[in-house]
């Protein structure tokens, strides 16, 4: 075996910031957050932060409404740039296609927005429903006036 070969086997690093250092997450905490939550499974099991990654773990994780399925390659503590951090992981083809389907769906499903048949009511508009609803409600419960006459 060659030395860094050795010293590479021997390198330990957390899945909370293995996950920060592939740039999966801005910080190391929202890693950790999202891991307490349920949302990072290693190889199928939920785990703790502190839980060491190694080379060939499957990693899946929730960021939003993407499922990922990712496959460690390299381990590092430290965060890169994004062609660096790219090396640390492989994609799965499942979890490609899966996520190319889920993206196509969003594009072709109707905008919200145009299932809306009005806006908002003008002021017009409600003081119309406003006297439809309690026609003189309420100058027949408060008077300006002391007197009650």
């Amino acid at each position: 075996m060659k030395p860094d070969a050795q010293e590479s086997a021997s390198v330990k690093v957390r899945l909370d910031k293995w996950l920060w250092a592939a740039r999966f997450y801005k910080t190391r905490g929202l890693s950790s957050e999202e891991i307490e939550k349920g949302r990072v499974r290693l190889n199928g099991q939920p785990v703790k932060p502190s839980k060491d990654v190694k080379a060939g773990d499957t990693v899946e994780l929730r960021i939003g409404h993407e499922v990922r399925t990712v496959i460690v390659q390299a381990l590092s503590g430290v965060r890169a740039s994004v062609p660096v951090a790219s090396l640390l992981f492989e994609e799965t083809n499942a979890s490609l296609t899966q996520r190319a389907a889920n993206a196509e769906m969003r594009r072709l499903a109707p905008e919200p927005a145009h299932s809306l048949a009005q806006g908002r009511p003008t002021k017009r508009d409600r003081r119309d429903l406003q006297k439809t609803r309690e026609p003189g409600a309420w100058n027949d419960r408060w008077s300006a006036s002391l007197n009650e006459d």
